[in-house]
């Protein structure tokens, strides 16, 4: 395979600079923004999980400027309904023929960018209405097939399940997210500059610096991204040491009642293979690998029962796969 390194150099640096266009709004967060950027370029969706007031919504509409991307936000309640999401039949009349027809009003869907904004207030039921377009960038209905527009993403932000109000996301749907990203508390400093930023008079602007049809092509690169063959075996074992079953690790065996399917290896070489373009490397390393084991499996791990009474976390459930399956390179 030809590489032109003139043309990755170029896009490497569209890169940088959209990091940089990105930061100069998001105060911090540089790991979120990072994760958030590689879902992007691997082509799957993110789901950022955090308490109310930690920018989510606006790191997203930033990301959508950035790109030049069309963008749409959904804020998901419990009184949603699938048609709110997907689009509806609407009855028109010819003023000429008066022949009545009806004709597809496309949703807010029908964009390049859909924030799901707090996708788990909202009951089961809708929350599914995003899975076919999740997973084939299509829309269906009454017998007709409908293609979203090309980039389609979706960036779904979540409350913890613990406050009032909230649904349990469905398996089927977390396993279509990509990377399952936690957004943190800012540091004190960080906190003073944001609390800076955002009461005075000026406003930072977001220039864009990338199109829809560069980030298309920079997808394309990401999958030439050469993953060796070491690497390639060490992933699929820790997927499958995620699994409970009797050579697993002890945390998998006491608190997983399943684990991760593989979709999640899928997930792990291609989100492994942005990042490594990302970080101007033409081949997944295992850094990589350690760098999104976490955000990759945290939402494909189901807790047990007992997992649960002990307030366990699924990302030391990650921690122990990580130290009881080592790479060996060969």
């Amino acid at each position: 395979m030809d590489i032109d390194e003139t043309t990755i150099a170029s896009q490497i640096e569209n890169l940088e600079k959209l990091r940089r266009s990105i930061a100069q709004v998001i105060v911090g967060q540089d790991q979120v923004v990072e994760q958030l950027l590689i879902a992007l370029l691997a082509g799957g969706h993110c789901l950022l999980e955090g308490v109310p007031g930690l920018g989510k919504t606006l790191l997203v509409r930033v990301l959508g400027q950035a790109l030049a991307l069309d963008f749409r936000r959904v804020q998901f309640t419990p009184d949603l309904m699938p048609s709110d999401i997907i689009g509806t039949e609407i009855l028109e009349e010819d003023h000429g023929t008066g022949r009545r027809v009806f004709k597809f009003q496309k949703g807010p869907v029908f964009t390049h960018l859909l924030l799901a904004d707090e996708l788990n207030r909202t009951p089961p039921k809708t929350q599914s209405a995003l899975l076919e377009a999740m997973q084939e960038h299509t829309i269906s209905y009454a017998g007709a097939t409908h293609r979203l527009p090309e980039p389609f993403f979706v960036l779904a932000t979540q409350n913890p399940l613990e406050q009032a109000g909230t649904y349990p996301l469905p398996e089927a749907q977390l396993d279509r997210f990509l990377l399952h990203v936690r957004v943190e508390y800012p540091s004190e400093a960080e906190e003073r500059t944001i609390i800076e930023n955002t009461t005075g008079r000026a406003s930072a602007n977001v220039v864009p610096v990338m199109s829809g049809a560069d980030l298309l092509a920079v997808q394309q690169r990401v999958r030439e991204v050469h993953v060796g063959a070491d690497v390639m075996a060490w992933i699929v074992r820790l997927v499958r040491a995620s699994r409970p079953g009797p050579e697993a690790p002890q945390a998998v065996r006491d608190w997983l009642r399943w684990g991760a399917g593989p979709r999640a290896g899928q997930a792990l070489v291609l989100a492994g293979k942005a990042r490594a373009l990302l970080h101007g490397r033409f081949a997944l390393t295992r850094e990589d690998v350690v760098a999104l084991l976490a955000p990759v499996l945290r939402h494909r791990l189901l807790l047990s029962f007992r997992a649960e009474a002990e307030q366990r976390h699924p990302d030391e459930v990650v921690a122990a796969v990580l130290a009881a399956v080592p790479f060996d390179p060969a």
